[in-house]
Parts: structure tokens; sequence; C-alpha cells
């Protein structure tokens, strides 16, 4: 039995979500089906977490047991030709069998992205919220910097997390503008249902003058999801990339 870590990229515009579901099309379900197709097992993968139905990856990391002796450096290329255009293998390689992709994280970053253009960029509008209007991006990063550290972020998750703890830890948190797109990044320990998205809904209500820096820190104390703004669409959200200790 051989333990094998995949870093793989997915457009997810046209899938119900990373997990395997009972309706819909996901990404966990076409990449088993490629490995089925190569191999003839029945696997069963383990991605390092969920992402939403619309919700993007560059860097999602996902782990398999398995008995095919195909070269760990081979199976990229190979699944890559049984998969569909929306999702690539990036890289592929041996782990020790106690490796997890989700218990074994130690940190992961999202991207959320927004297109501040006066027009939606045509080429960009499945990875990008189009927000036309001006906003006030020092106020925002003031707000975001309240969320950096250990807390309880119950006010920014879904009121159907089924986790029983709400206590993260965020490590940064800042804007980048290039050009028209203005990308908000954070780096955690890990990250609730929604929470990425709830936090970036509050933020632009920060933006657009509608609430102040200041009310960041008192939704977060004050533990109740509808303290906070609106869930931010999925499309402007993508996992960047997921961090393990040396040697994974």
């Amino acid at each position: 039995m051989r333990n094998l870590c995949a870093t793989v990229s997915y457009e997810g515009t046209e899938f119900n979500g990373f997990q395997s579901q009972p309706y819909g099309r996901t990404v966990q379900q076409e990449i088993e089906k490629a490995i089925h197709t190569l191999t003839g097992e029945e696997i069963i993968i383990h991605g390092s977490g969920r992402t939403d139905a619309g919700v993007h990856a560059l860097g999602q990391v996902f782990h398999f047991h398995t008995e095919s002796a195909i070269p760990a450096e081979r199976w990229a290329i190979a699944l890559n030709t049984r998969l569909p255009k929306d999702i690539v293998i990036r890289e592929v390689h041996e782990v020790d069998l106690s490796f997890h992709s989700r218990k074994s994280a130690k940190r992961k970053t999202y991207r959320y992205t927004i297109d501040t253009g006066k027009f939606p960029d045509v080429f960009g509008r499945r990875s990008a919220f189009h927000h036309p209007m001006p906003l006030k991006v020092d106020a925002m990063q003031e707000g975001l910097n309240a969320l950096i550290g250990e807390h309880d972020f119950t006010s920014f998750t879904s009121i159907h997390s089924t986790k029983t703890s709400h206590v993260r830890t965020v490590y940064e948190a800042y804007f980048e503008q290039q050009g028209h797109m203005l990308h908000m990044y954070i780096t955690g320990n890990g990250f609730l249902y929604n929470m990425v998205r709830v936090i970036m809904g509050t933020l632009l209500q920060v933006g657009q003058g509608k609430r102040q820096p200041a009310d960041i820190k008192r939704i977060l104390e004050g533990r109740s999801r509808a303290l906070a703004g609106p869930t931010a669409m999925a499309h402007g959200l993508m996992l960047m990339h997921v961090e393990y200790p040396d040697g994974n």
C-alpha cells in the first residue's frame, strides 16, 4: 500500500464543490473516476478541506492510498489526460502512510478577488466579484487587522457550521491592488464554513462606508452571525495553497 499526495488546481464554476455530493458535479468525483480509469481501483481521495460550489483552487491538496506501482512522477500526466479541462493535477509525490492531507495541514491561504473596474473584466469574470463603485481600502485593511490572531470566529461562519469549536488562528491578512483587481489574502491554521466569504462581505460594507473599521472587532467579540455582513459571492474566492511540515 502506498500513500500519494497530490496538488490540484480547478476552476470551480461548474462544480458543486470539491467534496462528493449525492447530486451535482464535484471535483472529488471527477478525480476518483480518473483514478479508476487509470488503475481499475475504487479509491476515495481525501482533500485538505472542502471548497464550496463555485469556489476555485490553485493549490488544493489531497491524498489517497493505492496498490498501483505507477511511479509518483507519472501520475500527474496520466490523470490529466483523463480529467476534464477544468481540473489539472499539478504534482504528485509519495508520502508516509501517516500523512493526512487535512489533519497534517498547518497553514492554508485563501485569496478573495474584487474587480474594481468600471466594466467587468470579461476574462476574469469567473474568478473575481465585480464591484465598480469606489472602496475605502485603507478602512478595509484596518478592519481586517482586527481578525489577526487567535479568536472565536462564530460571527464569521455560517449558522450551519457543524464544528464543535469556532476558534481559529489567522496568521496574516492583507489587501493587494493589482491594476483594477483588489485581492484579499488571508492565511490561517484552518477556516470555518463560509468564513472567508463572510469576512469579505462584511469588509465590503466597511469599504462602502456602511460600517466603520472598529465594527469588525465588535462583531468578532459578539460571537453572533447576525452581527456580520452578507456572505460574499463564491466565485471571487480561491484556495491558493496548503502548507505542511517539512518532509511532506
